[in-house]
């Protein structure tokens, strides 16, 4: 073999990471060559033979200061502002009529069970006979009363027969009152024969059952006062000196719909066993959410500024975020952050980002650090 064989052998190893075996001018050479290209460096024109592509053209954005509330993450059930129980007064009685269903809304003294009235009717006209009675011995107690003043201090009776009439007229006057008591005791009997709303409201539930006679004090409804509807919502108890009656709340209602409250109470005690504390929020009265729904929300307090970035910049491995930030040399790296509040599409950056990055806007998921990029042509 030549000088110039040689020199060619020796070309085509060093140039082995830049060929292909198939160009070699003698194909039982190519087990010599690779044994030379191991043993011997890469040069380093083979890197500038083989220019790198970017792995992704990618718009940049800056992080921006917002001001945001900062707010506080609460969770609870939707129930009733106020409730109240329609039971019967009377007792003894059998359900005649039902006037009312689950659900409908109601006035205050609107008509909702009617009981039997035969007996308290029949009760009432004997204590409207016992007042007649007592008025015609209180009429008759008077005339003898009035006779026997005139013939006082001319003898004809005895004083002991004059204070006897006086006496029985005094009697017989309060014979009449409590008779008359009595009436109006029937009279109330009566009236509570038909059991009404004790306030506007929405009825939530019935135990009324028509033909059941009742007993006083039996509950037959439940009404929401004034359809009102509050959320109490559990949070952790450091912070509660921050919440205070007045401050905005954002509710996620049933469904996904928003919803928005005000604080109207902030509960006393902290739960023992979980920490944490009810505040109870004022919600509007249209639209009324359903009652016994379990909502999440958050607590709006004071305005901060926040250093925030596109949520579509993040990105999620191995349970940690990311973002991918470019610098002059168009590679990016990728950077690990904590996130924070959130609003619209934008998500709040506590940790791991100065504010003069330029960070990936989109499609970080499909970069790897250090990776190549270009950046998008904005067109006008």
């Amino acid at each position: 073999m030549g000088r110039e064989s040689h020199a060619a052998l020796y070309a085509a190893a060093i140039d082995v990471r830049c060929i292909s075996l198939q160009r070699l001018p003698f194909p039982s050479l190519a087990v010599l060559v690779i044994f030379l290209a191991a043993a011997l460096p890469g040069p380093a024109h083979c890197a500038d033979a083989q220019t790198q592509s970017p792995a992704l053209t990618v718009s940049l954005v800056s992080p921006a200061i917002r001001e945001w509330p900062e707010t506080v993450p609460a969770s609870g059930w939707l129930k009733p502002w106020r409730e109240a129980i329609i039971a019967s007064e009377i007792g003894g009685l059998r359900i005649t009529e039902i006037l009312a269903e689950v659900g409908a809304v109601v006035t205050k003294g609107d008509p909702l069970v009617r009981l039997a009235q035969d007996e308290v009717f029949a009760e009432l006209h004997k204590q409207e006979a016992a007042v007649e009675s007592a008025q015609a011995d209180l009429d008759k107690a008077k005339t003898n009363a009035t006779r026997v003043r005139k013939l006082t201090g001319n003898g004809v009776l005895t004083q002991e027969k004059t204070l006897e009439y006086l006496a029985a007229e005094q009697t017989a006057a309060a014979s009449l009152k409590s008779a008359e008591a009595m009436l109006e005791s029937q009279k109330i009997k009566v009236e509570q024969t038909t059991i009404r709303a004790v306030d506007d409201g929405l009825i939530t539930s019935r135990t009324a059952q028509l033909g059941a006679v009742v007993s006083s004090g039996s509950e037959l409804y439940r009404l929401v006062q004034q359809q009102r509807v509050e959320w109490q919502a559990e949070v952790a108890a450091q912070y509660l000196p921050r919440i205070r009656q007045g401050l905005k709340v954002n509710i996620s209602g049933p469904g996904g719909s928003p919803i928005e409250g005000t604080v109207r109470l902030v509960g006393p005690t902290v739960n023992a066993d979980t920490g944490r504390a009810l505040v109870y929020v004022e919600l509007p009265a249209k639209p009324r959410p359903p009652i016994g729904v379990y909502v999440t929300g958050e607590i709006q307090l004071n305005m901060s500024s926040a250093l925030a970035v596109p949520e579509s910049s993040l990105v999620f491995r191995d349970g940690l975020t990311y973002v991918y930030v470019v610098g002059d040399d168009l590679r990016a790296s990728r950077v690990r952050v904590g996130t924070g509040r959130r609003s619209g599409n934008e998500v709040e950056i506590i940790s791991g980002l100065e504010r003069s990055a330029k960070v990936v806007k989109s499609g970080g998921a499909f970069l790897s650090d250090n990776a190549l990029v270009s950046l998008e042509v904005k067109t006008q």
